[in-house]
């Protein structure tokens, strides 16, 4: 199951789409999958009242927010040891096999990240759209890996084989399955390219805690505001400064 070249260039894009088909199905589904859930449970068990209904939600969209400060920070911390050019490459890069800071726990942190991510607007999204996203996400990630995966092993022969041995794909290890690397990791830049993550964080937990959808959107949108050009800097930077 790996993802062809065209999926791989166009990954980023492919994700969008996701999301977009998601929330789009709105719709035909006018209620988030909270709402959904409580009014069918109350259907089949009435009595629970407002408050509790309320107090329920804030604590499901809280998790997701949660989920999404862990995809977050997981992506932050692997970007940092990857390096944003490498995150950001249209192409399968293997000048190098990564085994430092979460890669030794997780091969795949970043896709992981991306899981969370999923799962964490999940809640936000209406019934047919959650499962759209997250099945969708881990479907697509599952795809992007196969096909990295097979590129590394082509390229790094036994050591990447030997990783695979030891590392875990997608379920994080408790304990470092591999010995501490010398790569440092490059935090500025790292903060910087996952800023967007950080952002959706940031308005899922506000949410959690008003059930506001208006300051959602004004914290999503007013962070997009600034890390479109931050962004943009960092793609003129790559560009001027090839890796």
């Amino acid at each position: 199951m790996r993802a062809t070249d065209f999926e791989f260039r166009r990954r980023g894009w492919a994700i969008f789409a996701l999301f977009f088909a998601a929330f789009g199905c709105y719709t035909f589904e006018p209620v988030n999958a909270v709402d959904w859930l409580l009014k069918a449970i109350g259907h089949f068990r009435p009595g629970p009242g407002i408050a509790t209904n309320i107090a329920t939600a804030h604590a499901i969209f809280a998790v997701g927010a949660a989920f999404l400060a862990a995809g977050a920070w997981l992506r932050t911390w692997g970007t940092a040891y990857l390096q944003n050019e490498v995150v950001r490459d249209r192409r399968v890069r293997a000048e190098r096999l990564i085994a430092d800071g979460p890669y030794r726990f997780v091969r795949n942190p970043l896709y992981l990240g991306n899981i969370l991510l999923a799962a964490g607007l999940a809640p936000m999204a209406p019934p047919a759209g959650s499962v759209v996203l997250v099945a969708g996400m881990t479907l697509f990630v599952l795809r992007l890996i196969g096909r990295e995966e097979a590129f590394l092993q082509e390229r790094q022969g036994n050591a990447y084989r030997e990783y695979l041995e030891r590392v875990p794909r997608l379920w994080p290890a408790l304990k470092p399955r591999v010995p501490d690397g010398v790569a440092r990791p490059r935090w500025g830049q790292a903060w910087a390219a996952e800023m967007w993550m950080w952002v959706f964080a940031a308005a899922a937990g506000a949410f959690a805690a008003t059930l506001n959808a208006g300051l959602f959107d004004y914290i999503v949108w007013g962070g997009f505001a600034v890390y479109l050009p931050v962004r943009a800097w960092m793609v003129w930077r790559m560009r001027a400064h090839p890796a």
